[in-house]
């Protein structure tokens, strides 16, 4: 399985999350595999966990760039999408931001509009000149 596959069974991980906060991940790799949505693979698992054990650290981050946006009003793909991108430019040494920012809008032209791939491009591009500085 390619990289980007395994990012985008991560993104509906954790994009599943969003609708389930009394689960745990495990349940969620569980029922997917259940229910043959997929059998995620280890690195969906591994970002997945990151995310979910790092929530609050990670939208810390994502609201700290978010000028005029709280993250309450933005949707639910585009949320997923930024906390799978910032958790693997904080967690993820081994993967160069840059990808880690294309992956990201490449998820949104896919499963958001055009508008949103510029706004998770502008949040994520400002992420990382911050962790630059």
């Amino acid at each position: 399985m390619k990289r980007r596959e395994e990012r985008e069974q991560a993104f509906i991980l954790i994009f599943e999350k969003s609708f389930n906060k009394d689960l745990d991940m495990q349940e969620l790799f569980e029922m997917a595999e259940e229910s043959e949505v997929m059998v995620p693979s280890d690195f969906a698992k591994k970002i997945s966990l990151i995310v979910d054990d790092n929530l609050s650290e990670i939208d810390e981050e994502i609201q700290s760039v978010s000028i005029g946006w709280n993250l309450g009003r933005m949707s639910k793909v585009v949320l997923a999408i930024i906390r799978l991108a910032v958790a693997e430019m904080k967690y993820m040494e081994d993967i160069p931001v840059s990808v880690s920012i294309n992956e990201a809008v490449e998820l949104s032209k896919i499963y958001a509009s055009g508008e949103d791939a510029s706004f998770v491009n502008g949040v994520l591009g400002t992420i990382s000149r911050k962790k630059e500085g």
